[in-house]
Order: structure tokens, then sequence, then C-alpha cells
């Protein structure tokens, strides 16, 4: 009997998808122990936004927020989200911030560490693999799954070469959009098959209603784990539900490791979560419905809400076809990236600026012109030229890895910080987020003084 493990999504990219990465660990403590039963492949429970969300909206700290998931779950693979050279912001860092913050991601308490980057140059994700690999992670090195004019299958399995030499655990087909057809699956999954002798993990989203029929046609192909959220955190921007796959390919023969009993008390667990954040207005019932247009505008789950959250915040939740149907033309204007992060936010704030401003590239996000001089990465495509010329306005493109013209960084910034930093994880966290980071340093200083001085008041 083949078996088939499953990768749970709710601490991370279902709530992510969903609500916009606003769950705080308060809210879930209390089912991680019972998680820790369920038979899980793996966890996904940081990376991605978590580590910025953690520090600008739920007032944690997200290494703190890794160990206690650790401590409560010591028999389940936990595992994060990494952008490769971007780590988790939204820039390139310094090589030598990539393996620090790789070294305190393993000894906090992470198993595998799935790593990607966005425009899939492997130059990007070079030194995370190596760094991983050195401190007994599992590297599992991931293709950024889109369609457009310049990718198909024998890209992608150039690609997945190229990871496998650079010491890869496992190949994950990251289908951040949900456009992965199900025909398209089993081709990529076969064809990677028939190329390397790893693992490949399948991740998909149910924006378009494809995502159970493309699950199950990438693991009749040979896939051997992949992402699924428990129900009442799946489906629409989200992962097929954890339980319909178990039941499905239970049925149709595949051993899962799950324990029902155990799975069905942790969607108890989270279904009057949902319904608390249904009820405020946090998870907006768009992104739970099914969007074919997604075909088109392929936006990620994640992308989507924050976006659907930031029209309403400027009061112009009218113009959101407007900035959908704009999404696809910014991104063929700058040569057909795959819209995951940080290009699927680069890419989103361009198309609406464009819609808002009511005229294209009148201005141009820092990030972009960024992306369009080379500092991501070389694009997938050619990036049109007048758009280019408009957004450089002079300035000559780099050549290379963007990275190897970064000094290092990480001992210079724990120096300026001084004593505001309390730990090497401090530090991280300050590179990735200056503002943010210096905020929350300055709120945990401000509650632990007001917290010993109640106790000298008591004691007094």
């Amino acid at each position: 009997m083949k078996k088939v493990g499953f990768t749970e999504t709710v601490l991370r990219d279902a709530n992510q998808s969903q609500i916009a990465t606003r769950l705080p660990f308060e809210k879930f403590a209390p089912i991680l122990e019972t998680m820790d039963k369920a038979g899980y492949y793996s966890v996904e429970c940081w990376g991605g936004a978590t580590f910025d969300s953690c520090l600008r909206f739920l007032d944690e700290d997200p290494w703190e927020r890794l160990r206690k998931i650790r401590e409560k779950m010591p028999n389940t693979k936990l595992q994060m989200l990494l952008r490769g050279q971007n780590l988790l912001g939204y820039k390139h860092y310094p090589d030598d911030v990539v393996r620090k913050f790789i070294q305190h991601s393993v000894s906090n308490g992470i198993n595998i560490i799935r790593i990607f980057d966005a425009l899939n140059d492997t130059r990007n994700i070079r030194v995370a693999m190596e760094e991983a690999v050195k401190c007994g992670a599992e590297a599992s090195a991931t293709i950024s799954y889109t369609t457009s004019p310049v990718h198909s299958i024998e890209n992608y399995v150039k690609t997945v070469k190229e990871m496998e030499k650079l010491g890869a655990s496992s190949i994950c087909i990251k289908d951040m959009a949900g456009v992965m057809t199900p025909q398209e699956a089993f081709d990529l999954v076969k064809a990677i098959k028939e190329t390397v002798k790893l693992p490949v993990v399948v991740h998909t989203h149910c924006t378009a209603g494809l995502a159970y029929m493309t699950v199950l046609k990438a693991v009749e192909a040979g896939a051997d784990v992949i992402d699924t959220a428990i129900s009442c955190f799946s489906g629409g921007t989200s992962q097929p539900a954890t339980e319909s796959l178990h039941f499905a390919l239970s049925q149709m023969g595949y051993d899962t490791g799950l324990d029902q009993s155990v799975i069905k008390s942790i969607k108890d667990f989270f279904l009057p979560i949902r319904d608390e954040y249904i009820e405020s207005g946090l998870l907006d019932p768009i992104v739970l419905t099914t969007d074919s247009d997604c075909l088109n505008y392929q936006i990620p789950g994640g992308m989507l809400s924050n976006l659907i959250n930031q029209l309403k915040a400027l009061n112009a939740i009218d113009r959101f076809n407007d900035v959908l149907a704009e999404t696809p033309r910014v991104r063929a204007d700058l040569g057909y990236p795959p819209l995951v992060t940080p290009m699927s936010q680069m890419v989103g704030v361009q198309a609406t600026q464009n819609v808002l401003n009511g005229e294209r590239y009148k201005t141009v996000t820092k990030e972009v012109k960024a992306y369009v001089r080379g500092e991501y990465g070389k694009a997938p495509g050619k990036i049109d030229k007048e758009v280019a010329a408009k957004i450089l306005d002079g300035e000559k493109p780099i050549q290379g890895r963007f990275a190897d013209t970064l000094e290092p960084l990480f001992e210079k910034t724990k120096a300026e910080l001084g004593d505001k930093a309390r730990s090497d994880e401090d530090v991280l966290s300050y590179i990735a987020f200056p503002q943010v980071a210096e905020k929350f340093f300055e709120k945990r200083a401000e509650k632990e003084n007001r917290k010993a001085s109640y106790f000298i008041e008591r004691i007094d």
C-alpha cells in the first residue's frame, strides 16, 4: 500500500490565505498536543507571512512562537516556508544573514525548510539550501508554479535537475494561485519522478475550484506528500480539506497515516475560531468562494485576502475587479514572474496604483524598480522595453547574482542595536523588518516595565 503524507497548513498558509495571517498563538495553543498525535507528515507552522504578522499585528515574538509550538509538538516535523535570498522579507539579504537565519530557524525547532525563489532562479536558493542541509534540516527545493508563454514542463524539469545538484531533500511544486489543472499536475509530477529520485510534494489552493482534482491526479502520478488544511479553514483561497482527502485516498487504497478521530477533534477545535473570524469580518466570504477568473489573474490566496483588506482601508473596494483585470497586464509587462511572495505583492501593489492613479506606471514602487534593475534575479521572460525604460529612467540593469554585491550585515547590525537586541534572533527580526521590529522591542520593554511596577506595588 503506497503511503501519501499530509502536511497540515492551518497554522500557516490556510490562515494566511483566509484571514491574512491574523491567528495568534493563544488561539491555537490548546490544540497543539492533539495535533501532535494526528499522524501528519509535517505541520507547516512558520515562515511565509507569519513572521511579519507576529511582529506587526499580533504583538508576538515569532521566535518565541516557534519555540512554544515545538515544545507542545515534540513528535511532529515542523515546517516553514522560506523565500530563498529574500528570507521572510521583501528584498535580498547578504549571505551571512541568510545562513544565520537558517541556523536559528533550525535550532528553534524547524525540521523542514521549504525554499523557493519567486523567479525560479536557482542562484537565489543555493545558499539557503546549503545551510539547511548543513544544519541537519530537510531542504525542500520548491518550484514556483505558474503558466505563461515562457513556462513549460521542460523548463521546470531543468530547474529540478539544478535543485537536485544543490542537495534537495525533496521537490515541492508550489501552485500558490491554484491554477494548476489536473492534467498539468499529472504530467509535471510524472516528469519530475522520471527525472530525479526524490520525494515530490504538491501544494495548491482551491481558489479556481481545481485543487481536489489536481491533488488526486498528482497522487496518481506518484506524488508523495500533499498540503491540506483542516476542513473549517479549507477551500476558497486555502488548501483542500484534510479530512476529505483522507477519506478519498484511504478508499482508493492509499495509506495517509492519519488518525481519523484526532483530525475530527482538530476540526471541532478550529470551527468556532473560524466562525468568530467570519462574525468579526476578518474572514471575508469572498475568500471562501470559487473564482475561476483566477486562472487568468493568478493571484495567490494570501495576496487576495490582503488585497481585499487594503482596498477596504482605502475605501476603494469598488475597484477590486479593475485591479484584478490590471494584474495580468502588469505581470506580462514584467516578463511573467510567478505571482508568489514577494512578486505577488509587487505586481499587486503596482496594479492597484495603476488603477487608482488612472495612469499606468505614473508611480512605481521601489521594489518594482529594483526588480526591473535585476536585483531579484533573472525575469522568466522579457520585460517590456517601454515599461522598463520608464521605470529605470536611465539607470543601468545589474549583471549577475545581486546578493554577491551585498556586504555582510549581521555583526554590523548587532553592534549597532546594542542593548535593544537581547538575542541573535532579535537582530534577525530587525534586519528583516527594521521599523516593525523596533516598535515591537519598545512595546515589549513597556509591558515588562508595567509588569515589574505592578509586582513592586503589590509588595509595598
